[in-house]
């Protein structure tokens, strides 16, 4: 079941919140770089983020030569982001990599945002601010985004799933276990053109706990659970602008 709505001109030279990594480095061994300086978890469920209704936010990964220059240059093309619709959010760096960018954006218009994504001059803004390959670009409906600030260290996951509201319905039952494992949520949601696509972006609040969890039988038992399908992408990042 497909929908079409909802983390870089730096747009996609620039988010959740995800909720990550432009594939050289979504590596499962990444969760051994998480440094240690993040607080106890919480011990209680919080309530569920209230959100009106989906927002839609795009991702995109990438690498820049260099991210002193790449984000004056990203921040300068705000104009033509806005003229298509698309609002700055977060931007977000590699813990494996401090040069691997991601950058989350809201979008008023996924039809909008798509063309933006197709535009050639974003192309030649990427090449000005020194972005570096190919970016990873996602465009996702957001049904979930919490505005806790617990913790800037994030992980960023993305998988398939069998069936969305299946893994929904799993996904929100094992908060608790999220969080006694050093977890906190920050936004889920889908690929606006195939909601069997999901991204899942949490705060790190215990590194210890949560690069276990990450490497643990217990976590794949319930993904399993939830229907997911193949090996999952993973994408640490410590949150350096928001919007």
């Amino acid at each position: 079941m497909k929908q079409s709505r909802f983390l870089l001109m730096p747009l996609f030279a620039a988010m959740i919140l995800f909720f990550s990594s432009c594939g050289d480095n979504e590596e499962k061994t990444e969760t051994d770089a998480v440094t240690t300086d993040t607080a106890a978890a919480a011990t209680t469920t919080p309530e569920p983020a209230a959100v009106a209704q989906p927002v839609n936010i795009m991702i995109v990964k990438h690498k820049v030569a260099n991210f002193s220059k790449w984000k004056p240059s990203y921040e300068s093309h705000d104009s033509m982001r806005l003229a298509s619709g698309i609002h700055s959010f977060v931007i977000g760096r590699g813990v494996q990599d401090s040069n691997m960018v991601m950058v989350a954006v809201k979008v008023d218009d996924v039809e909008k945002a798509k063309a933006f994504s197709k535009d050639p001059g974003l192309k030649k803004a990427m090449q000005q601010g020194g972005v570096v390959g190919t970016p990873t670009i996602m465009l996702l409906t957001v049904p979930y985004l919490s505005a806790s600030d617990n913790s800037t260290l994030r992980s960023m996951v993305t998988h398939t799933v069998k069936d969305w509201e299946a893994w929904k319905t799993g996904f929100e039952s094992n908060r608790q276990v999220r969080l006694d494992n050093g977890l906190t949520d920050r936004a889920y949601g889908y690929d606006v053109d195939d909601n069997h696509k999901v991204t899942v972006v949490v705060s790190i609040t215990d590194t210890a706990k949560a690069n276990a969890f990450m490497k643990s039988d217990l976590l794949k038992q319930k993904m399993k659970e939830g229907g997911v399908v193949g090996e999952p992408t993973r994408f640490i990042y410590r949150v350096v602008q928001t919007y």
